[in-house]
């Protein structure tokens, strides 16, 4: 019995640890891209329709009834909810210039946004850059399981040697494996997050502008 296989059956408790934590790294960078793939996409999508159906309203009240339709990821609606929160009261915040009390609001909300998309980098980072050592690991640790097995029978061929380490290096396959489609994915979803994070303090920016002047806060329904 050759390849992973043999490779499981004559392996210790580490070496089906290792192998049983790459398909748990697998499974989870898989459902990360796929589900990722969807949010942004659908964020992105939001923004295009949102943002102009946002700008095209009469009035601020129209324009949150324009979010809430085409917003389905809540990315533009905390801007807005934001950038029109009132503060009361003796606090430094309400003390404040309206623009800088503005700008500051804008800020954490958009940070707030942002982290909400970069969910799941992190672990995508971390199983692209820790698969190929886990493999490696596996391999290693698998080679001296069969070479102690070896030296204990007493017979060295090339046939006894060569199979046991054959199959030990699918262990290396297989943490690439898992690291590659992760490592692409991280890349490519990171360029997705910079376009929208790119779209979202633009809006950003133009409602700050908007209702940094007084009078921007008389809406007519």
């Amino acid at each position: 019995m050759g390849g992973f296989a043999g490779f499981w059956q004559q392996g210790d408790a580490i070496t089906r640890g290792v192998a049983a934590l790459l398909l748990l790294m697998s499974i989870s960078a898989w459902v990360l891209i796929f589900w990722k793939g969807w949010v942004l996409g659908r964020v992105k999508r939001d923004i295009a329709r949102a943002v102009p159906a946002f700008w095209g309203a009469a009035s601020l009240d129209e324009g949150e009834k324009q979010l809430a339709v085409f917003d389905r990821e809540g990315v533009l609606r905390p801007l807005l909810a934001a950038a029109t929160a009132s503060h009361s009261g003796q606090t430094l915040e309400s003390r404040g210039h309206l623009a800088s009390q503005l700008t500051r609001r804008l800020r954490d909300a958009l940070h707030r946004v942002l982290t909400q998309l970069q969910f799941g980098q992190v672990v995508l980072a971390s199983i692209g850059s820790t698969a190929p050592f886990i493999g490696l690991f596996g391999t290693v640790w698998g080679i001296y399981h069969a070479l102690l097995s070896i030296s204990v029978a007493g017979t060295v061929t090339i046939d006894r040697v060569s199979g046991p380490v054959g199959e030990a290096l699918v262990m290396t396959a297989a943490g690439l494996a898992v690291a590659i489609p992760a490592v692409l994915a991280y890349n490519v979803y990171n360029k997705r997050v910079a376009a929208c994070e790119a779209d979202l303090e633009g809006f950003a920016h133009d409602l700050r502008e908007l209702l940094a002047e007084p009078s921007a806060t008389t809406t007519e329904v």
